[in-house]
């Protein structure tokens, strides 16, 4: 059953340990260095322990001057080992009491132990051998600093920390402040052990203990129970072996103690990615956006152009044959703009006029609005971010958009069916008034030469040369009246279509170069947030 469970836990470990390197990675270049270091570091000491021996746990003695914790160390494992004296400091170098030592060497390389002695059996502790390592340490408050980063270091790497206090020091505020609430987070392979009750009268040491427990309960550590020991008298020294026995017996100190790192680590984290969820990119957003595009593009300049464009080439193929020629005069604004591409197809560039400070700071403020409405609700690294985001194609933003008005499709060279209709007939009727004209003309040349005049055919009273003159020019003139009209509506509707393409155009530039870098960025975070909460569980 123990097994399983090792498994079950090395697994849960493992994944914790995946989601928090997941989110170190989504962090980089949003959040401070030495935060995503600091992770790093948790993580590369787990995996290194991870990768060394298994079968053996790792108990480090923790304590100040005085409290007797060599003392204690060597009541525990039954030797003499540990050095005991009264000069300070007393323990100089770290000390390392193995059992079963086959296969510890790499571990010890790693903490950095040169002094290493193989330990006994002793009853009540190892039972003839599990797998344990006890360290005895030098005093943390030790006036050689290369002694306190000792401490420091190891405490950053024994499986098991157990704390040794004495009743004159154990509220000492640099002890708990420097050494004990940094790890309140390790309180499942903590021991808090209270040597030196030898000391305190019977009536004494339950206030002491009591004391103590609050103190440790205002450290984080409210569950952790205090050992009262006396190196000298053996109180409590076999329960203090028993639990160290049972720790590692359980063989779950190891990876105890990893998660512990990792939660750590992941609070931190947290701490310097701040608290809050990014709106997102929503549909009003993205709308209102490439409105501030389009009006900052010029859009409506297009549209006006398009519309003026369509009355004239109306009037060129629909107007009255006998001044339709006029329209030729007049420059088609949609080939002023050059959006009028027959021979030059390939063209993709307009002759808009270029952004001026005005339309740069309406552009700006566009894309802007957008990534402050998107990065809304998110901590200050992350709105940055995301922000930076929406204006990583700021510089290319105006040349796209200028290339997706020159490349839109609006229809500019085809005409409805109804011109070559009215064409048609506009031909038609000047042929009949021509016609018309023409046979008045060799009836008048005939009277001037007085030659005989042949009689003209009539309708209702019309001689038929007149009546043809006049319903020509009159059809004429009328079908380009009636053409204008129809021009005008056409005219409205193709703007309205290509102000809707152009829209479409814009929109589409806008989606690739502000709202997918944007909407990844905020995936990115919302990733960052969903990993950092299962490293951290």
């Amino acid at each position: 059953m123990s097994r399983h469970r090792d498994i079950r836990v090395e697994s849960a470990l493992t994944l914790r340990m995946e989601a928090l390197n997941r989110a170190r990675e989504l962090g980089e270049g949003r959040l401070e260095d030495a935060a995503l270091q600091e992770v790093y570091d948790v993580l590369a000491r787990a995996a290194t322990r991870r990768s060394l021996s298994g079968e053996h746990t790792v108990v480090g003695f923790f304590g100040a001057t005085g409290s007797g914790k060599s003392s204690l160390f060597n009541a525990v494992t039954g030797t003499d080992v540990a050095r005991v004296a009264v000069r300070r400091p007393t323990t100089s170098e770290p000390l390392a009491l193995v059992w079963d030592p086959v296969g510890s060497s790499p571990l010890l390389d790693w903490l950095q132990i040169a002094d290493r002695r193989e330990g006994q059996p002793v009853p009540g502790l190892t039972n003839g051998g599990a797998g344990l390592i006890l360290l005895d340490l030098p005093d943390f408050d030790s006036v050689q600093r290369s002694h306190r980063e000792t401490v420091e270091r190891l405490a950053g790497q024994v499986d098991v920390l157990v704390w040794v206090v004495d009743p004159q020091k154990y509220a000492d505020a640099a002890i708990h402040n420097d050494f004990i609430r940094p790890f309140c987070a390790h309180e499942s392979v903590t021991l808090v052990v209270l040597n030196q009750v030898d000391k305190l009268a019977p009536s004494e040491v339950p206030a002491v203990v009591e004391s103590l427990a609050q103190i440790l309960a205002s450290d984080g550590l409210a569950k952790a129970s205090v050992l009262t020991v006396s190196a000298v008298t053996g109180v409590g020294v076999d329960d203090l072996r028993g639990r160290i026995a049972e720790v590692v017996k359980a063989k779950v100190a190891q990876s105890a103690r990893l998660a512990a790192d990792v939660a750590v680590a992941a609070g931190r984290l947290s701490e310097a990615a701040g608290v809050g969820t990014p709106a997102g990119v929503h549909q009003q957003n993205r709308q209102a956006m490439t409105a501030g595009l389009a009006q900052a593009t010029h859009i409506e300049t297009v549209v006006s152009a398009v519309r003026a464009s369509h009355r004239l080439d109306a009037s060129r193929h629909t107007g009255w044959p006998v001044t339709r020629w006029m329209s030729r005069f007049r420059k088609d604004p949609l080939r002023r703009l050059r959006l009028k591409h027959e021979a030059d197809a390939g063209l993709k560039r307009t002759s808009l006029p270029p952004a001026v400070a005005a339309e740069s700071a309406q552009l700006d403020s566009a894309v802007r609005a957008f990534g402050d409405a998107a990065s809304a609700g998110s901590s200050g690294p992350w709105h940055a971010s995301i922000r930076t985001a929406a204006r990583s194609n700021r510089e290319s933003l105006p040349d796209a958009l200028d290339v997706a008005v020159a490349s839109c499709d609006l229809k500019a060279n085809a005409g409805p069916w109804w011109w070559p209709v009215f064409s048609i007939l506009q031909w038609l009727a000047l042929l009949v008034a021509v016609g018309g004209l023409i046979w008045l003309g060799v009836l008048t040349i005939l009277g001037y030469l007085q030659l005989p005049v042949p009689d003209v055919p009539k309708t209702q009273g019309w001689p038929l040369p007149t009546l043809m003159l006049v319903t020509g020019v009159v059809l004429g003139i009328f079908l380009a009246v009636t053409a204008k009209f129809f021009a005008a509506a056409g005219a409205r509707g193709r703007a309205k279509m290509a102000r809707r393409r152009l829209l479409h155009s814009i929109e589409a530039v806008g989606e690739s170069l502000v709202v997918e870098p944007t909407r990844t960025e905020v995936a990115r975070c919302l990733d960052f947030q969903q990993a950092l909460a299962l490293a951290g569980r």
